[in-house]
């Protein structure tokens, strides 16, 4: 295991950068043109990046980044 020390800003900015990554994938996962394979990856990154911001963010501000299950479903047919 790797710690790390950030302080409020850093966290903060931290937050910032997931959520914008995580804004981006939710983005692409609706766009038909994206190959299959490629939102299968793009899930499991979502998945990755989430699992960082609930260590950083409130619950709150976690469950508006929760991925449909609806859109879990679709990627995996």
């Amino acid at each position: 295991m790797i710690g790390l020390l950030l302080n409020k800003k850093e966290v903060k900015e931290v937050e910032y950068l997931i959520k914008r990554e995580l804004d981006e994938i939710l983005l692409d996962l609706g766009d038909k043109r994206i190959d299959l394979s490629v939102k299968k990856a793009m899930i499991e990154r979502y998945k990755d990046l989430f699992a960082l911001l609930k260590r950083v963010a409130s619950p709150k501000d976690c469950l508006a980044y929760i991925l449909p299950e609806k859109k879990m479903l679709d990627e995996k047919i």
